[in-house]
Order: C-alpha cells, then sequence, then structure tokens
C-alpha cells in the first residue's frame, strides 16, 4: 500500500537553504573565521548551525523514506550511508583544519560509543521502564550487536597501545588498512545476519505495534526523498568545512577540551535517530530503540573508520586511534554492563539508570580529567 503523506516543509525548506547558504555566502563576504567577528558574521554563524542541523534531519529522514521503500537489505544500507556521509564529511573538515586535533577520529568513535551505549540506551530504558515498569526485547539480536561492538572497539581504539611496528597510540599504514578490512567484513557480516539469515532476531516478539511497516511510499514521494536526500548531503558537506572552522574557534576561545568536538560531532550525527529511539520506547518498542542505538554504534565504527583512515593515509596525516587508560577502563565496564543488561532480554529502570551514571562519569571526565 502507498502513503500518501507528504514530507514535513521543514525537511524539504532545510536542504534547500543549505545549498543556497553554500552559493550565497562568499557574495556577501561571509568565510567563517577568517575575518573579524561581528554582529553580522555572528547572526550568519548561528543561521549556518541551525540550517547544518536542519539539513542533518532532512537527511535521516528522507533516508528513511527510500529505506522503506527499497525494502531490506539495501534500505539499511541507505540509511546507514547517509549517516556515515554526515559524520565522516564532518571528522574530515576539522582534521583538514590546520591545528586540528589528530585524535579526533577516535574521540568520536570513542563519544558514540559512550552516547549510544550509556547515554541512550540508558535513557531508553529509564524512560521505557517508568512508563511500562518492565519490557522485553531480543536477547539473541542484543548479542550479536554486541559481539560485533566488543570486537571492532577493540581492535580499533584499543590494541593501537599495544602493538610494536607503530608506538602506540598509533596504527602503521599497513595496520591501518588492515584493520580498516576486518572493521568493514565484520560490518557486512553483520548486516547480512540482521537482513538475511536472523531478521527475527531483530524483531519483537509481539510483531509491529502497528500497520505502519506495511505502509510504502509512494513514487512520487520517493523521487522527491531521493532529490531531496542528495540536496541535503551536499548541502552538510558544503557547510561542513565552515561549521570546523567555526567550531575549532569556539572551543578555542571556551578552552574546553579537545575531545568536546568529537562529542559535538556525535551529537549531531546520532540526533535525528536518538529522538526516534525515544520515541520507541515510549510507546514499549524497545527492540525498535536498540536497533536505532547500537546499529549506529556499529555503523560509526564499521564505515566511519575506515573511511577515516583512508583518506588520512592519502594525505598522509597520521591519526591517533588509541584510547587513554581512563577511556579504555571506560569502554570495558561499557561493554561489561551491557553484557549484563541485555543478558536477560528484559529490563528495568535500575540498569537505565546504571548506564545513565556511567555517561554522566564520561563527560564528567572530559571537563575534570
Amino acid at each position: 500500500m502507498a502513503a500518501k503523506a507528504t514530507p514535513p516543509s521543514t525537511t524539504v525548506v532545510f536542504p534547500v537553504l543549505a545549498i543556497a547558504f553554500v552559493l550565497l555566502a562568499p557574495l556577501i563576504g561571509f568565510d567563517a573565521g577568517l575575518q573579524p567577528p561581528t554582529t553580522f558574521s555572528l547572526a550568519l554563524s548561528a543561521a549556518m548551525v541551525v540550517i547544518m542541523f536542519g539539513a542533518v534531519f532532512a537527511a535521516v529522514y528522507h533516508a528513511d523514506v527510500v529505506a522503506h521503500r527499497v525494502g531490506e537489505p539495501f534500505g539499511t544500507l541507505v540509511l546507514t550511508m547517509a549517516v556515515t556521509i554526515i559524520e565522516v564529511a564532518l571528522i574530515e573538515s576539522i582534521v583538514l583544519t590546520p591545528g586540528s586535533s589528530p585524535a579526533l577520529a577516535r574521540d568520536t568513535v570513542f563519544a558514540v560509543i559512550m552516547i549510544v551505549c550509556n547515554g541512550l540506551v540508558g535513557l531508553c530504558i529509564l524512560w521505557g521502564g517508568l512508563r511500562h515498569h518492565e519490557q522485553e526485547f531480543q536477547a539473541s539480536g542484543a548479542s550479536v550487536y554486541l559481539s560485533v561492538l566488543g570486537a571492532l572497539s577493540v581492535l580499533t581504539l584499543v590494541l593501537p597501545n599495544y602493538t610494536a611496528t607503530a608506538i602506540g597510540p598509533y596504527f602503521s599504514n599497513a595496520q591501518l588498512v588492515f584493520v580498516s578490512i576486518v572493521t568493514v567484513i565484520l560490518y557486512v557480516a553483520f548486516l547480512f545476519i540482521q537482513t538475511f539469515r536472523h531478521t527475527d532476531y531483530f524483531r519483537a516478539d509481539t510483531g509491529p505495534a502497528s500497520g505502519e511497516d506495511h505502509i510504502y511510499p509512494s513514487n512520487k514521494a520517493v523521487a522527491v526523498s531521493v532529490v531531496m536526500l542528495l540536496l541535503a548531503l551536499g548541502g552538510v558537506i558544503l557547510i561542513a568545512k565552515k561549521f570546523a572552522t567555526i567550531l575549532e574557534i569556539g572551543l578555542t576561545h571556551m578552552g574546553a577540551p579537545p575531545a568536546v568536538a568529537g562529542i559535538i560531532i556525535a551529537i549531531v550525527v546520532l540526533a535525528p535517530e536518538s529522538i526516534t529511539a525515544v520515541r520507541a520506547a515510549q510507546h514499549n518498542e524497545l527492540q525498535k530503540s536498540l536497533n536505532l542505538a547500537l546499529g549506529s554504534s556499529l555503523a560509526t565504527i564499521g564505515l566511519t573508520i575506515p573511511a577515516v583512515a583512508i583518506t588520512n593515509i592519502f594525505i598522509g596525516k597520521q591519526i591517533e586511534i588509541g584510547l587513554s587508560g581512563r577511556d579504555t577502563l571506560l569502554l570495558a565496564l561499557t561493554l561489561f554492563l551491557s553484557l549484563l543488561t541485555f543478558g536477560s532480554g528484559r529490563t528495568n529502570i535500575l540498569a537505565g539508570l546504571v548506564h545513565l551514571v556511567v555517561f554522566a562519569t564520561f563527560l564528567f571526565l572530559v571537563f575534570v580529567p
């Protein structure tokens, strides 16, 4: 059945505004970071950030429309690739900024893991538990997520500290290529399990909560979403460089730690899916929340790390990828708690609160190390 609903006006307006801003900025003399701050330039900078956020939300919305029509497994890839393109564009824009931190990719990936596995998961479980007492999900699906997440996070973020060819926290180019290939293989294998071999692992036992999964967008809606998706992605990629400059200047002015840039990028990328995940938990669809949350963290490591690694090899810039001892401990604690939380197939508010406490600790230690 085809859906007649038209896309929200904001999902059409913001992609157009993003492209218009990129085209008009040179004409009105706006060059972020290369001119003295004035009321006019500050207002344009604020407007640019709002437009970029709007374009990110629009891109995820239109990617989801296309994903519903294409179906699995390609639908999942459409949504994942859209989010990954945005994340890589933001990371590379800042990495290529003179004086930027070589640890930005690591900080972003680690921030995504902490935000998703502690902040978002904790919020979904706590909010869902407050409304529904206990919520159920497929423990078999959660174990698949955690096994791949554990392997990817340790191989990419912990192993560099223990290699001999390049002194940690760095990989040599050969090691970086090998690990990139391995992460892609693991992620593709996960997609095969999720979308072909064991799809029942990732579905709620009670089935879909409504008939929405059987409503497909019309041809016109899909055509509009494809065009708007391309405009939104193009706008975000083109604005990313200016956003990177403003972000670097702002963080330097405030004296914020370099890791804050990674947290901000993670928030920008995860915001649309996070809102959807929390709403799903509110409606007692915790399985959907976990699919969105844990799927985002896997896509970040499985696709973002290889993309950033390959591009940085070509430009000859070494990236710092190994975690500090403190962050390694937080990662180990996160994986351990996740195993306990998702081991039984049922959750309550205590599990959510524990994850939120760990997330709060992560944020606190960024500013007070």
